[in-house]
């Protein structure tokens, strides 16, 4: 019978490690019946488990003992849940077999939990971090990254450590993922950081995937012009350029009431002062409109102007250092004597302060006397950083006090810059322009006029002649610094609009579209465009208005190198003088080399003329088709080709257009003899053009600043005179021209030019009356005649009684051949008719000859003598052709084939008889 249910404990605690099937339970699950040892009543059959779909069954071990176990039906997942509460029942057998009667123990509580196990890394929240920091700032914290685990337990689902993977870099991290910097960052030095971040649970696993923290450095605010480039490229022709597109101010927030800025650009080490036409001081004045009649007291050295050949010079902008050492003598003739009381002297000069305290006078011009005494007649000289215009008249003008002294105490007289300087003189008032601004002298000094006297006076650059009151005439008072295009012009005085044009600028500063600036905008420029100042009160316009700033360089070869450009600014903020400072900008043009040009002169460089047209009144054209052509070779850059295609790279060759500055036509040889020969050329051809010209016995001097075609119109009116042909048989001359003042030059263009005497052209002529047709006799009488037949008279004596013997003989031959001929032909005619008869119906049957029957009439009527004038007439034209080839074979080769074929054409004519 069963009496009594089973018995188990109340409550129960277990444990389940995750993905196992085994729990540990806490008590161990045994029933116990009182019943027992009886079968069945005392026998444990089951443990059941209430609970909705519990993952948990209950299995009996030992029905006698009681024992069970409790296991997983199925995995166990800690992150799904963590742990479980059920209710378990000890079931008994019952009274038989069957299990009828089982009793049933009471509910007793399971609680288990599931043990968790480190199968998840940590993985961070974000795939890349971001950060922004200020340059020289050390933070505690610049950002905090975070990863996370997606396992249960304390344990293994906390983050313990993070860790920065990259190395070398100032940062560091702590346990919770606070990023700090290690040293102060700066923006110059590297603008932006990345670094890999790694992280560990507390079971030591570290993340499977790194982080990314992007740190990016700002640079600490600072006041000044951003976007702007240091070197901004110049190609000679670009024409305005802005020098900075892109610019604005950068005022950090600051109260900007006003802005004042400066740009400058910095040329004072180019040419004298900046780039400036290099062509020479007549050629320069010549183009800016001044009067006729400057003389050049400092020329480059050549031939007729060999004074400056010892003193110091840079050839390519004609500029003379003086030492304190060299001075000049100008020879007598060049500077006339009286200057009359209106005279210009113009020049460039560059000086510094004067070596030693007490500063000798440094002369720059001065006409004093040659010997016995030592009077200054009219002196330009500096003194103590003052520049002095001395000029003493002759006594017999008037016998009165008179200025002769003119001082000016300028401070650019000793700030070793190039200036430059023009003296008026209109007397007694005497007035001085530098750089263009008129001054008048501050201190003026009466004399004495001059005693008369008949010493010769002597004219000096850069120091003084002492003639008197030395045991021997020398230099004194040499001058130190560099002077150029010193000049002097009798009897006129420059106006200020050729003065300005004189000493321009050809580069400078420029702004693009003036209407386009702004209200608010107040710019000003310097008279030579290099010093622009601007003033606003709005920034962005004070933007716009720079970002139009431009360089420009007008000239066609600039001189290549470097500008440089400084822009200096000052920001006034509202109730304070100056709140921000603005650093300058130090940038710089870099004008590139042009191409140079290469200038080519060509024409008929040989002619011959009968030496009456040499002697006419109008002479002979000496340069009729001269051509000036200038062409510039340059690379092509193909942009499509590669790298290695950029070896074949192309050459092109273009002509292109620009100004010359003189030409010469020199004589070659002996110089011209002015009483027999000269070169002559109508001033009414200068006229309407910037162009002067100068004649001498070596050559003719076109000079000025004008178009190649300008100067090829003058030289094609140049004419060559000679009255005594008789002492002369040819000329040579040379053509050579210019730009920028020999800067380039042209090749030499060498011409020759035969004069024929009358006894050649008597013989010449008649030499012409047999040989060459009638219409091509007046081509040889003309004045300018044409190339072919100016080539055909060119044929010396010696020669022409040679191949004239040679026609003679050639004649001879001809002659006797053709009789020989003709009678064989007679002799052989009979013999053959009838094979003449078949060749002949050969030809009808091939040909169809229709026959003139005039021509059997006419034929009869002509004479033997026009017959014979007519083989004389061929033979002639024959001897025309011989003549224009210089071998006697070749002539004889002709005439036997031109002989063949006039026997042909006999045996035609007899053909056409018998036909």
């Amino acid at each position: 019978v069963n009496k009594h249910k089973p018995w188990i404990e109340t409550s129960y605690h277990g444990i389940i490690t995750e993905n196992n099937d085994t729990v540990i339970l806490d008590p161990p699950l045994v029933a116990l019946d009182k019943d027992a040892p009886v079968p069945f009543a005392g026998e444990i059959c089951a443990f059941k488990i209430h609970g909705q779909e519990m993952p948990f069954e209950a299995v009996v071990l030992n029905k006698t003992s009681g024992e069970g176990r409790l296991r997983a039906k199925s995995p166990i997942d800690c992150e799904l849940q963590k742990e479980y509460t059920f209710i378990i029942q000890a079931y008994d057998c019952g009274s038989g077999p069957g299990g009828t009667n089982w009793k049933k123990s009471h509910k007793a509580v399971v609680h288990i939990q599931v043990k968790d196990v480190n199968e998840f890394s940590p993985a961070f929240k974000e795939s890349v971090y971001k950060a922004t920091v200020t340059e020289g700032k050390i933070y505690d914290s610049i950002l905090q990254v975070e990863a996370i685990d997606e396992d249960c337990s304390p344990q293994y689902s906390q983050i313990c450590n993070y860790e920065i993977v990259t190395t070398d870099v100032p940062f560091a991290i702590d346990r919770n993922g606070n990023i700090r910097n290690t040293e102060k960052l700066s923006y110059d030095k590297q603008h932006q950081y990345e670094i890999m971040v790694t992280a560990f649970d507390c079971g030591q696993k570290h993340a499977t995937e790194d982080v990314l923290v992007r740190v990016n450095v700002k640079p600490v605010c600072k006041p000044g012009w951003q976007d702007w480039n240091k070197r901004i490229e110049y190609r000679p022709g670009s024409g305005s350029i802005p020098l900075f597109p892109s610019i604005h101010l950068e005022t950090c927030d600051g109260p900007v009431s006003s802005i004042h800025t400066t740009i400058e650009l910095q040329t004072n080490y180019i040419g004298k002062g900046c780039d400036r036409e290099t062509y020479s001081e007549k050629s320069l004045q010549k183009l800016c409109g001044a009067s006729s009649g400057a003389i050049d007291l400092l020329p480059s050295p050549s031939t007729t102007t060999n004074w400056t050949a010892g003193l110091l010079m840079d050839s390519n902008d004609i500029i003379f250092k003086f030492d304190g050492k060299q001075g000049a003598k100008i020879p007598d003739g060049i500077v006339p004597k009286n200057l009359t009381d209106q005279f210009t002297i113009t020049l460039w000069m560059k000086h510094g302060p004067s070596p030693g305290l007490r500063a000798e006078k440094e002369t720059i011009l001065c006409n004093s006397d040659k010997t016995e005494m030592n009077r200054h007649h009219y002196a330009l000289y500096v003194h103590n950083c003052r520049l002095v215009f001395l000029l003493r008249k002759d006594f017999d003008q008037a016998d009165t006090f008179r200025p002769a002294e003119f001082h000016w105490k300028l401070d650019q007289i000793c700030d070793k810059e190039w200036h430059y300087y023009v003296v008026n003189v209109e007397f007694p008032v005497v007035t001085l322009y530098m750089d263009g601004a008129t001054y008048e002298p501050y201190l003026v000094t009466n004399d004495w006029p001059i005693h008369p006297s008949h010493i010769a006076m002597q004219l000096t650059v850069g120091a003084c002649w002492q003639g008197g009151e030395v045991t021997k005439p020398r230099f004194a008072q040499y001058f130190h610094g560099s002077l150029a295009s010193l000049t002097i012009r009798p009897g006129k005085i420059e106006s200020q609009k050729v003065i300005s044009c004189l000493q321009a600028c050809k580069e400078g500063l420029d702004i693009n579209s003036l209407e386009s600036l702004g209200q608010g905008i107040k710019y000003h420029f310097n008279p030579s465009q290099s010093v622009l100042v601007m003033e606003g009160d709005d920034i962005e316009n004070i933007n716009q208005a720079l970002r139009k700033v431009s360089y420009i360089n007008s000239r066609q070869f600039p001189t290549a190198g470097v500008r440089r450009l400084k822009v200096s600014s000052k920001v006034q903020c509202f109730g304070e003088d100056v709140c921000i400072s603005i650093p300058d900008i130090d940038a710089y043009v870099m004008v590139l080399q042009a191409n140079e040009p290469k200038i080519t002169i060509t024409g008929m460089d040989h002619f011959a003329r009968p030496a009456a047209q040499f002697e006419s009144e109008r002479g002979v054209i000496l340069l009729p088709d001269i051509r000036i052509v200038s062409t510039v070779t340059k690379m092509e850059h193909p942009v499509d080709l590669r790298e290695h295609d950029r070896a074949n790279k192309q050459v092109v060759v273009e002509e292109m257009l620009h100004n010359l500055d003189f030409c010469d036509v020199l004589v070659i040889g002996a110089e011209l003899d002015p009483e027999q020969e000269c070169l002559e050329l109508d001033h009414g051809e200068l006229q309407g053009k910037h162009l002067d010209a100068t004649n001498s016995t070596a050559g003719y001097s076109i000079y000025g600043v004008d178009s190649m075609f300008s100067y090829e119109q003058v030289l094609r009116q140049l004419r060559y005179r000679n009255w005594g042909t008789s002492a002369t048989s040819d000329r040579k001359f040379r053509v050579k021209c210019s730009e920028l003042n020999g800067r380039y030059t042209s090749n030499e263009f060498n011409l020759e030019v035969n004069i024929l005497h009358s006894s050649n052209s008597n013989f010449m002529d008649h030499v012409n009356h047999m040989i060459v047709q009638p219409q091509f006799l007046q081509s040889v009488q003309q004045p300018e005649g044409s190339v072919s037949a100016v080539h055909n008279s060119v044929v010396p004596s010696v020669a022409t009684i040679v191949i004239i013997i040679c026609v003679s003989v050639l004649v001879f031959v001809i002659t006797l051949g053709v009789y020989r001929l003709r009678t064989a032909h007679q002799h052989g005619s009979a013999e053959h008719e009838g094979a003449k008869e078949n060749e002949m119906d050969w030809d009808d049957s091939a040909l169809t000859i229709t026959v003139n029957p005039m021509e059997k009439y006419e034929k009869p009527h002509q004479t033997e003598e026009e017959s014979e004038e007519e083989d004389m007439d061929d033979e002639e034209e024959d001897t025309t052709s011989a003549e224009s080839d210089d071998s006697e074979e070749e002539e004889e080769e002709e005439e036997e084939e031109e002989v063949i074929v006039q026997k042909g054409d006999k045996q035609n004519a007899t053909r056409q008889e018998q036909l």
